[in-house]
């Protein structure tokens, strides 16, 4: 077993990037956490709090959480942008040899952190939690099963449904996502695609300390229709492929009634059949131009070059020279 060489005469130091939304009551059980997890691994850490806007007074609750621990950085968006851009903020400030993305809700037990770090030095880049037991609503981990089952259909992939946000990822995984800067955004995917060194391990999940989960079924529809447009072109081959299966079709049953009429003699009768045929066809361009449409439509969004996510206000404590020698 290949087990990662580091040097000696320099200490590590981790980052933990928290995207917060709706969880203002638990984090200073959070930071607390994280903190006693974190130091028996390195004693230079930061604590990344990316505020999306929450509507609970999450700001102010980073605020005053920046003033008791110098290691932790508050980040407040301008707005809501999502979790998927409020990870992007902390990863393009993080400054760790490691960093440690988790959700803010506690249902990602902190003190795995160090068996994911633990499992890093063998050699990998990336180390994924993997849930042994949602502890999520039957709705929840239902849909989760059939977006990643539709997802990997179309992205032609094999994801696993107990994986999320939590892992830890080497500098050179997060130098990499850096790069990758679509409007378009969906962290679990973008680390699959970067490629790099891969591993997962068995972490607890806990129930939502508080606040409830702001994908609901409407936003988790318009989730999986983004990643798979980002991800793959399928739908659009799959479209072409309908066209071209409904003309062979449509000549073969243009066959079928020559056929009748002219050595059968049986006359084609009425319009029902040829309204109902109009009616699905039209249906079908129209369904093909939507999907068309929203290929565009992302194409669009990207072109326009708008920043994906834009800051407020940054909180931070930490010396500089603690930031440049990291």
């Amino acid at each position: 077993m290949v087990y990662r060489q580091m040097d000696s005469k320099k200490s590590v130091m981790i980052s933990v990037v928290v995207p917060v939304y709706g969880c203002n009551a638990c984090l200073e059980e959070l930071t607390s956490r994280l903190a006693s997890s974190v130091q028996p691994i390195c004693k230079d850490y930061e604590i990344i709090l990316i505020n999306d806007a929450s509507p609970d007074g999450a700001w102010k609750t980073i605020k005053t959480l920046n003033k008791q621990n110098k290691h932790i950085k508050g980040i407040n968006l301008a707005r809501n942008f999502g979790q998927h851009h409020a990870i992007t903020a902390g990863l393009d400030v993080a400054v760790g040899d490691w960093v440690v993305v988790m959700d803010c809700d506690l249902q990602d037990a902190p003190e795995d952190i160090p068996a994911l770090y633990e499992k890093a030095q063998e050699g990998f880049d990336v180390v994924l939690g993997q849930r042994e037991s949602r502890q999520d609503s039957w709705m929840k981990r239902l849909s989760s099963r059939m977006f990643y089952k539709v997802y990997d259909y179309f992205a032609g992939t094999a994801s696993d449904h107990s994986i999320a946000n939590f892992c830890i990822l080497s500098k050179e995984v997060v130098h990499g996502f850096r790069q990758m800067r679509e409007q378009n955004r969906l962290f679990p995917m973008f680390i699959q695609w970067l490629g790099f060194e891969t591993a997962a391990i068995p972490v607890h999940h806990q129930p939502r300390e508080s606040g409830k989960s702001s994908y609901n079924i409407r936003k988790r529809i318009a989730l999986a229709a983004d990643a798979i447009i980002a991800q793959s072109n399928k739908p659009l081959r799959l479209s072409i492929q309908i066209g071209f299966l409904i003309s062979f079709i449509s000549f073969l049953f243009g066959v079928y009634l020559f056929a009748r009429y002219f050595f059968l003699d049986v006359p084609v009768k009425g319009w029902t059949s040829v309204m109902v045929s109009i009616y699905f066809i039209s249906g079908l361009i129209f369904s093909n131009f939507g999907v068309l449409g929203l290929y565009m439509g992302k194409i669009f969004n990207e072109t326009k070059g708008r920043p994906i996510y834009l800051v407020r206000e940054v909180t931070d404590n930490r010396p500089h020279q603690e930031e440049e020698g990291s």
